[in-house]
């Protein structure tokens, strides 16, 4: 299965006062293993950034001025996550905004959906987690996956840091990867790392085999069942 993680930055909250993307970052897995390939955009959104949501994610009106429209990166980014599951926390709030910015192209383009599954993490960490704290911070330290880089939110590490939180949620070990990749940041900052935050460079689990005796129970347990199943057990030796 191709799964895309993906996450947005935008100028607010309200979709309806017009609201935009400024930022799309995703990641690709496949077959449960992070590939390495992402797409990260930012965005001029032709709009003023509210104070408010410029606190949260600390890009600035100045920092857009010369970013590409979404017009302009829409084909790329819909070839990147078509035909793929997307993952996305509070994915109504995401697909919202994207759908929005489709629905302004005139009908060159479908909504979202038509293009990509979506499965919503935030329902599937409420239904995991009932009535305990669901946010991506809150799961990060449930789970064990480091975000201490998450001073502010950004579109591609929080992508990277829920690709980790998912698989973890859905699959308990799984194959993560050591990789490093470079951020497109055009904001005049250095370029950072991605930093695998589960590393598998650890010691091989120790296996214990079970001894003679061990062995001899074990089979005497299975003839048990399959006496009592009328010769149905499947594990029987």
């Amino acid at each position: 299965m191709r799964l895309v993680v993906l996450d947005t930055e935008t100028t607010g909250l309200e979709v309806a006062l017009d609201h935009r993307i400024i930022e799309i970052g995703c990641v690709e897995i496949i077959n449960r293993k992070l590939t390495g390939r992402h797409f990260h955009r930012y965005i001029n959104p032709q709009r003023e950034i509210d104070a408010g949501a410029m606190e949260v994610h600390g890009i600035s009106n100045e920092d857009l001025a010369d970013k590409p429209l979404f017009k302009q990166v829409v084909a790329e980014f819909i070839d990147f996550v078509k035909d793929a599951e997307l993952v996305i926390h509070n994915a109504p709030f995401d697909v919202g905004f994207l759908n929005a910015e489709l629905e302004k192209l005139n009908g060159q383009y479908q909504p979202l959906e038509s293009y990509s599954g979506i499965i919503d993490s935030l329902t599937m960490a409420r239904q995991m987690h009932p009535g305990q704290r669901n946010s991506l911070d809150a799961l990060c330290k449930r789970y064990g996956v480091d975000n201490s880089q998450r001073t502010l939110h950004g579109a591609l590490l929080d992508a990277e840091i829920l690709a980790d939180v998912y698989l973890l949620m859905t699959g308990g070990q799984v194959d993560l990867v050591l990789r490093s990749e470079a951020s497109d940041n055009d904001r005049g900052e250095e370029n950072e790392s991605v930093i695998r935050r589960l590393s598998t460079q650890r010691p091989p689990l120790k296996v214990i085999r079970a001894n003679d005796d061990e062995l001899a129970l074990h089979q005497h347990k299975l003839e048990e069942i399959n006496e009592s199943s009328g010769q149905q057990c499947t594990w029987s030796l």
